[in-house]
């Protein structure tokens, strides 16, 4: 705990505290030459006067970027150190331990390079504007950690003002490796998508695209609740991205709380903390499929989620069935940088998820409906899906 680091300025207890500073110290990641620079000619190579030529040979064919820098390579991750975690607005400082997380797994798992970039702004045009000009250094934007409703503007704008693949990882990333959760956990119980009814407990950024990526593959209803239940349309409280989520989902119109909107639902999926009680759980349609992905205390223990689902879902690495984003960013953006897309699609993300459950198609069973993030299949299978998905919708450049 902090109040026990006695000394931050020296190298002391909290290193012996708990292992995970110690695996911090220095931060966990660092800038490495792919060139050697040994004497004087690799020097006149790797910088002036050879890099010259390579410098004039971009500016006379811009696209040349691609080819002869790493820009291609590299994915800038943004945050504005708003809603880390579960820690909440932290600010940028302390959100870098996070970043610098997501770097290293972009790299370990996707082979793409990515760099940490914690801006200090909450201000939607600040980091707009910031991100636009920082852009020709960078083959694509991960946005990650930005508070909702906030992530749903800066998206859309920088999406609109560059030409590069934008992908906000809290709402997609966990919309897509949910997707392809529920695709499996539906067929292995024989029950078409077209037949379940959802609710989602979270009307945040990632409840929000889910209930979008839910009924755009065609499950049957997705009910959204926020902490004052059900987003439905008689609400009068509701800000523009919730009346525009009442306005798509619960087509049954119900209103009322979440207890209500569970009653007979096919699935739950919890994104949002909080805990719901068994009487509520009770009430699902048997055989039901619960992915309680609050972190690290889900929405419902699985404990008692198995003893009324059919397929039980978390987000921790402890429990089978980890929905875990990390088998989607890597493969998504290098997939898309590997085409040089210009954006990333719904048809992009449709792809992901679809070859994503096919990982594991053939080895279904409740305890295993998603691939473990160090299966060597995902990765390469969610790049290749990718790569092809924008080729078809037309976004590829090569």
């Amino acid at each position: 705990m902090a109040a026990e680091i006695v000394n931050p300025q020296s190298e002391l207890a909290e290193d012996a505290i708990d292992p995970a500073f110690a695996l911090h110290r220095g931060g966990k990641m660092a800038v490495r030459a792919t060139v050697p620079v040994r004497d004087a000619a690799d020097l006149s190579l790797a910088y002036t006067p050879g890099v010259a030529k390579v410098c004039s040979a971009i500016a006379e064919q811009p696209e040349l970027v691609h080819d002869y820098t790493w820009k291609s390579q590299v994915v800038a991750v943004v945050t504005d150190g708003s809603a880390v975690l579960g820690l909440g607005d932290i600010g940028p400082e302390a959100s870098l331990p996070v970043m610098e997380g997501k770097a290293i797994l972009f790299k370990q798992f996707g082979g793409v390079d990515a760099v940490p970039i914690a801006l200090d702004t909450k201000d939607p045009d600040e980091i707009v504007d910031t991100v636009v000009r920082l852009a020709p250094s960078f083959g694509g934007v991960n946005l990650e950690d930005i508070s909702a409703p906030r992530c749903f503007e800066i998206e859309r704008r920088l999406k609109e003002r560059l030409d590069i693949p934008v992908f906000h990882d809290d709402q997609h990333g966990t919309a897509i490796v949910t997707l392809a959760a529920l695709r499996n956990a539906a067929r292995l119980t024989g029950r078409p998508l077209e037949s379940l009814r959802a609710v989602i407990s979270g009307a945040g950024a990632a409840g929000v695209a889910i209930a979008r990526i839910l009924l755009e593959t065609g499950v049957g209803d997705v009910t959204v609740c926020d902490r004052k239940g059900i987003v439905s349309r008689d609400r009068q409280d509701l800000n523009d991205v919730k009346r525009d989520l009442a306005d798509f989902s619960n087509r049954t119109g119900l209103t009322g709380s979440l207890e209500v909107a569970m009653d007979g639902a096919d699935v739950f999926i919890g994104v949002s903390g909080g805990t719901v009680p068994e009487s509520a759980v009770a009430r699902m349609a048997k055989d039901a499929f619960i992915f309680a992905m609050a972190n690290p205390t889900p929405e419902i223990h699985p404990d008692v989620a198995r003893r009324y689902a059919a397929v039980v879902a978390t987000g921790r690495s402890d429990y089978p069935n980890q929905i875990n984003n990390v088998l989607a960013f890597p493969g998504i953006f290098a997939g898309a940088m590997q085409v040089r897309a210009t954006s990333i699609t719904e048809g992009m993300k449709l792809a992901a998820a679809e070859a994503l459950a096919a990982v594991v198609a053939d080895e279904l069973s409740a305890d295993k409906v998603i691939p473990s993030p160090f299966d060597e299949r995902v990765a390469p299978a969610v790049t290749a899906a990718v790569a092809a998905a924008a080729r078809l919708e037309g976004v590829a450049r090569r």
